[in-house]
């Protein structure tokens, strides 16, 4: 037997070498030619995988509960019109169809030669390459594997041909256009070689020295979140245990100082002998909870505004139930910055504060400045946006989920539940970032069987929250689809009609450069709106981690320019980049607005007594 193996195992690795290009003991199956108690030992082992896997599967269905009510869609993001409209046009005229198939066939050809040349040893250059930043293909074998980085560019070089030829078919309206655009990125995504087992080598590796065992956690993982999720897939980006809201997550201390029913106030103690004796209140969306600005102290804009002087409020926002489906947007007006602003003078003494709005919540600050323009309101004295619309004509692939037949069919589920459940959010966020908030995920933890890292901002992001029927029919409906905020007058809220124009109060418009929920040159086009002193401020990265960019991380940077051209890029040409944080700089500007300094205010110690410490009931209430 080892004489036979000594003649026969050297031709069979030597071809399995020239097939995956691999170094000894990557990838290595098991072969006939293996010692028999070997073979015997791994099918035992797969055995058990296989019954393991029976029972975990069994189990979970017998756990299961049909709801009977919930309506199946076939057709969720309503993409099948779209996708079947760009094909049906790119079948009917021949000569293009051809064209681009020979642009296609052309790449496999390079592809066939390239590969062709690496297998016999020759030097070869790639055909193509990933995308700066592409995780998928960071494994050291899809470069050294002749077969994997066949598979590899392959892929590469059809999602590529689909990706530029789908969308430029010819007849397509805008909106269509976007539509096919997005869903052939979501389909190539879904593709990608990095998503199977057989085509990943890292997971093959993984899956050969483990005896599946990576495999069998993955499934337990895979099942574990689908029972989090009642049947939909919540895949887990976190470790979700190792966070505890008040613990070791918006641990910044204060005092929760007034209550109603759509949201908690929380005043934070000082850490200064003095305070500036304007107030900072910071309004932050409810479609997120508010501790995405104070993660931990290293990160927290929070506690960093408390060490700068600022006596610092924030409003926390109820989780809804159908309790409060009715509550419309002009509910989220009175009973949140409106009575917020109102605590906020019994606490303090003082009338007027300096204000801050992100993303929602800054669309409803400017919304509620013109009604307080309107009636001759002047309690806020400056105003902050943090990567905030006003102007939605254009809100990037958002709007692939904004149709009619999306909407009518959100409408319908958010009447029968009384509003929007955190799940739908949620997911339809995380497609914007497929590769990164999804496939990456089900690759770790479903294939590779991982545990999921600890990471305060994945917690914070996995923490979604429900939104009122009511509202956010409205909000959609107006803002999203028919742009009319930025129409003096076509909108009437809580009264009056809204005019952004009427806004003469100082503004500090702050986007982000790579925000793929609020585009930056769509929260341009909001700045010029107002009639006040209004600066734009361009931060780099993206929607969260442009704004949470505190000066010791000495990351990222910024861009500043006094002028307001009508084209963005105007702006951006003649903006001056700065290193570091942005957060000096608004300080600074803010700073003006201060009005001296005062004693440093202890939370409790005015007019509003304690309710509870800081970060309060409302923020720990869970969705998913």
């Amino acid at each position: 037997m080892a004489a036979r193996s000594s003649t026969r195992a050297p031709g069979r690795k030597g071809r399995e070498d020239a097939l995956y290009g691999l170094k000894q003991g990557d990838l290595r199956m098991h072969t006939p030619d293996d010692q028999t108690n070997d073979a015997g030992d791994f099918a035992k082992a797969w055995f058990d995988v296989a019954e393991r896997s029976r029972a975990m599967i069994a189990g979970f269905l017998a756990r299961q509960q049909v709801d009977p009510v919930r309506p199946v869609r076939l057709d969720p993001f309503n993409a099948s019109g779209a996708m079947f409209e760009a094909a049906a046009r790119l079948w009917a005229d021949p000569a293009k169809l051809l064209e681009a198939q020979l642009s296609l066939w052309q790449g496999y050809a390079q592809l066939w030669q390239s590969t062709a040349a690496r297998l016999r040893g020759e030097p070869a250059e790639p055909v193509i390459q990933p995308a700066a930043g592409d995780k998928r293909f960071k494994d050291a074998e899809w470069s050294e594997s002749a077969v994997f980085d066949y598979i590899k560019q392959s892929y590469l070089l059809t999602s590529a041909w689909l990706q530029k030829t789908m969308p430029q078919v010819e007849g397509l309206d805008e909106k269509t256009r976007r539509k096919v655009e997005f869903h052939t990125r979501q389909f190539v995504d879904a593709m990608a070689p990095s998503n199977f087992v057989m085509t990943n080598p890292e997971v093959l590796r993984a899956t050969i020295e483990s005896r599946g065992e990576n495999l069998v956690r993955g499934l337990e993982h895979l099942l574990q979140d689908l029972e989090r999720g009642k049947g939909d897939l919540l895949v887990r980006m976190t470790d979700v245990d190792a966070f505890e809201i008040g613990r070791n997550i918006a641990v910044t201390p204060g005092k929760v100082v007034f209550e109603n029913e759509l949201m908690q106030l929380i005043q934070y103690a000082p850490t200064t002998a003095q305070a500036r004796r304007r107030p900072l209140l910071i309004v932050p969306p409810w479609i997120n909870k508010f501790y995405v600005l104070d993660l931990k102290a290293q990160n927290s804009f929070v506690k960093w505004a408390v060490d700068q002087a600022h006596t610092v409020f924030m409003i926390s926002w109820v989780n809804p139930d159908e309790t409060l489906a009715a509550k419309r947007f002009d509910d989220y007006i009175r009973e949140g910055l409106f009575d917020a602003l109102s605590a906020i003078e019994r606490a303090t003494g003082e009338r007027r504060v300096n204000a801050i709005g992100y993303c929602l919540g800054g669309t409803m600050l400017a919304t509620a400045l013109a009604i307080m323009t309107a009636r001759n309101d002047d309690r806020i004295a400056s105003a902050t946006y943090f990567v905030a619309m006003v102007d939605f004509r254009d809100v990037g692939d958002v709007a692939v989920f904004i149709d009619d037949a999306q909407l009518n069919a959100m409408e319908e589920d958010m009447k029968r539940k009384g509003y929007l459940d955190a799940n739908s959010l949620h997911r339809t966020f995380n497609m914007l970032r497929a590769n990164d908030l999804v496939w990456s995920f089900m690759v770790q933890n479903y294939l590779l069987g991982k545990e999921p890292f600890p990471f305060d901002l994945l917690y914070w992001n996995s923490d979604a929250t429900r939104l009122p029927a009511a509202m956010h029919a409205w909000y959609l409906r107006n803002c999203y689809q028919k742009n009319l905020l930025r129409e003096p007058g076509a909108l009437t809220l809580d009264g009056v009609p809204v005019d952004l124009a009427r806004v003469t109060t100082p503004s500090m418009v702050v986007a982000a450069r790579e925000d793929h929920i609020a585009p930056w040159k769509t929260v341009y086009a909001g700045a010029p709106l107002y009639h006040g002193d209004t600066r734009f401020l361009l931060a780099a990265s993206g929607h969260i981690a442009g704004i949470v960019n505190p000066p010791e991380a000495k990351k990222y940077g910024y861009w500043t320019n006094e002028n307001l051209p009508e084209d963005p890029d105007a702006w951006l040409a003649g903006a001056t980049h700065h290193d570091g944080s942005w957060w000096t700089s608004w300080d600074d500007w803010v700073g003006g607005f201060g009005d001296g300094l005062v004693p440093a205010r202890d939370p409790g110690a005015g007019g509003l007594p304690p309710i509870e410490d800081a970060p309060g009931r409302y923020v720990r209430a869970r969705s998913i």
